[in-house]
């Protein structure tokens, strides 16, 4: 069945019009060339194996759902051993299956735990058989009771020098550990948080390696008691994932399974620091929270595309009775709520690139025993995982709006990448805590700016206190605001005031902590303004770039002036509110926006075309690189289960004795 080709003719019309060169532009969106190759390869590798397919997954049950997902990472793996494939591309394979499961948390905490928290001869004896997958890891941290108040943890792990071991043991049902990934049906060994006991004191959480199942069959180990948790939100989504409830009945542990690279317990139980700073860990929080800004991107520019694509090719109304109708893409209602967010994919990608070498600088200086810079990446890594990951999911479910009703069918793909994408809000720290814990950090910065201590990196706008807290805002035309420079100063004015606003009334209350509870919505919109800062400053920096390829610089900066504006239009009243711009400045940026919006429009189809992603990926019939939407989505209903018969099943049980009791009582 062929949809009528004038139908999507247009979208090759655009893609041959585009104002630059989309290959150059994939290599922008990717970081380089050979991050491109690299992709198209694990791409069609995954795409060509009828493993990977992911057309049924929706209509799947929940035992059917995860045996599946234990195949697609069963094959995965040989992929990877056939092939030997690099680390970059067993990480691009994995991402390109596409179905959240136990691998997930074994690569993303398992391993790096023990990596930042194990010494060297642990090292040497769990990472082997972890990157082997001799053993299947996860992270048990979450409890029932507990999730982003680590230090309320009830579990615990109590030395017993009698017998050089640690007793694990979980005192209360809010103990239990509950939603740690791979943990219910997996997983063969954990990290396991628990409050460390010894000669009678309580010396708060460490991290324990702890056996949970036999190598043999896979059974619970004595005193282990575990499973799943329970079905979750959407059809497959994230129900391909076993999160896990463990409880611990005085299970037994040799001491060396603590975690010993920050502190031991002797064979004495003598509780004991060691030279290695606590700080150390913060390598490893950085590196997973920039994991999860990059997903944020991937997941958005997927959404993104969809709805692009989609949009192109629907038809709703037209000027004139009987006249052509118009691409949904073309109405101003549609551009002002998606182009932002096409902006916004860019954006976070950008931030996310420059959240890996922010890494790679915070990890040599940590080895350098150089701490002067954690506090500042403390808060601009909780605050980037906070505000992408919330923006993100608020962004996936925009998309599926604004492809009308078809965006409501799982065949669209928007309604599983909402509810995959969702957790992430919460997972890695609720994000409305760490950005309270940003808003601690701006507090304490700013009290810090009279003692004459310079504020560093993302913070270092703050050091310009007395400039800001003056500037007036030069722009008197809509184009003024397309000057990087004044845009900055804007965002940089908007951050800082809030920030001070802040803590001036905190300065009011009887004490700090209380003011910190009276204002803390205040604070919360003063940290998202200081990491919308920073967004928007990563994205004028890589403008500075050199940037190759025809027409890809002009475009971005395309993007980067709608992101700001967007931002700006969307949070008017604060920059209103704080004196930074005036009302008819605002009123300027907005008419700026809607020009902005006119540039994007005639590249929006190869603006999502660069993000390169497959038709298998995108997995929806509304996404299609083709445009032949009605078709698959007529095609995709014809899959459902429900349409195997005919008639129903039920139908003679209790719909045939109803139609023919209503015939009987018709008067008709």
């Amino acid at each position: 069945m062929a949809i009528d080709a004038a139908e999507v003719d247009h979208l090759a019309a655009e893609r041959a019009s585009a104002q630059f060169d989309v290959e150059e532009m994939k290599v922008a969106w990717a970081g380089s060339r050979h991050a491109v190759e690299v992709a198209d390869r694990m791409a069609r590798l995954v795409a060509s194996d009828p493993v990977f397919r992911k057309d049924n997954r929706t209509m799947l049950s929940r035992k059917d759902l995860f045996k599946d997902t234990l195949r697609k990472a069963a094959h995965a793996w040989k992929r990877i051993v056939e092939l030997r494939l690099t680390e970059e591309e067993a990480n691009l394979l994995r991402l390109y299956v596409d179905q959240p499961g136990y691998v997930d948390l074994h690569w993303g905490m398992f391993v790096p735990a023990i990596k930042g928290q194990g010494t060297e001869e642990q090292q040497q004896k769990w990472l082997p058989l972890a990157y082997k997958f001799q053993i299947i890891g996860c992270y048990a941290q979450t409890e029932l009771g507990h999730g982003s108040n680590v230090q309320g943890l009830e579990t615990t792990a109590t030395f017993d020098p009698k017998t050089d071991e640690f007793v694990i043991h979980s005192p209360t049902l809010t103990s239990s550990k509950w939603w740690p990934g791979g943990l219910g049906k997996a997983s063969t060994h954990a990290v396991v948080y628990a409050r460390l006991i010894t000669e009678g004191k309580d010396y708060g959480i460490h991290g324990f390696i702890v056996q949970l199942r036999s190598l043999e069959d896979h059974s619970p180990l004595p005193g282990v008691t575990l499973g799943d948790i329970g079905g979750k939100f959407g059809s497959g989504a994230y129900n391909s994932m076993d999160n896990g409830v463990l409880r611990f009945d005085h299970v037994r542990i040799p001491r060396d399974q603590m975690l010993m690279r920050l502190s031991q317990v002797t064979r004495e139980g003598k509780y004991v620091h060691s030279d290695v700073p606590k700080q150390l860990l913060y390598g490893t929080m950085v590196f997973v929270r920039q994991s999860i800004v990059a997903d944020a991107s991937k997941a958005l520019s997927r959404a993104v595309c969809i709805s692009v694509r989609y949009s192109a090719i629907r038809k709703q109304f037209g000027s004139q009775v009987g006249g052509p109708e118009t691409q949904v893409l073309n109405y101003k209602t549609q551009q002002s709520r998606l182009f932002p967010l096409l902006a916004s994919a860019y954006a976070f990608r950008f931030v996310g690139d420059w959240l890996k070498w922010l890494y790679t600088d915070v990890t040599q200086k940590l080895e350098a025993k150089d701490f002067s810079t954690l506090q500042e990446v403390h808060a601009c890594t909780a605050g980037l995982k906070a505000v992408t990951t919330s923006a993100t999911a608020d962004a996936i479910e925009e998309c599926r709006k604004l492809c009308g009703g078809h965006g409501y069918l799982n065949s669209s793909g928007l309604p599983e990448l909402f509810a995959v994408y969702v957790p992430a809000c919460t997972y890695e720290g609720d994000n409305v805590v760490l950005l309270l814990q940003v808003a601690r950090i701006l507090m304490k910065t700013v009290s810090q700016l009279t003692s004459g201590k310079q504020p560093v990196g993302t913070m270092a706008y703050m050091g310009n206190i007395q400039h800001l807290l003056q500037s007036k805002c030069s722009v008197s035309t809509a184009e003024d605001w397309l000057n990087p420079a004044i845009i900055q100063e804007a965002f940089e004015a908007r951050a800082l005031r809030m920030a001070v606003n802040c803590a001036q009334n905190i300065s009011q209350a009887p004490n700090q902590e209380d003011g910190f509870f009276e204002r803390s919505p205040d604070l919360l919109e003063a940290a998202v303004a200081h990491i919308q800062l920073i967004i928007v400053t990563k994205f004028i920096e890589k403008l500075q770039q050199d940037i190759p390829g025809h027409g890809v610089k002009a475009q971005l900066q395309n993007l980067c002036n709608v992101y700001a504006l967007y931002i700006l239009h969307k949070h008017l009243g604060d920059f209103l509110a704080t004196g930074c711009i005036t009302p008819k400045q605002g009123a300027l940026a907005n008419e700026m926006l809607g020009k902005l919006y006119a540039l994007v429009r005639p590249n929006s189809i190869a603006l999502v075309d660069a993000f390169n992603y497959t038709d298998h990926y995108l997995a929806s019939a509304l996404g299609r690189y083709d445009g032949n939407v009605y078709p698959a989505l007529y095609e995709e209903a014809w899959k459902d289960p429900l349409n195997e018969t005919v008639v129903p099943e039920g139908y003679h049980e209790y719909l045939r004795p109803l139609l023919k009791q209503q015939l009987k009582l018709s008067r008709l």
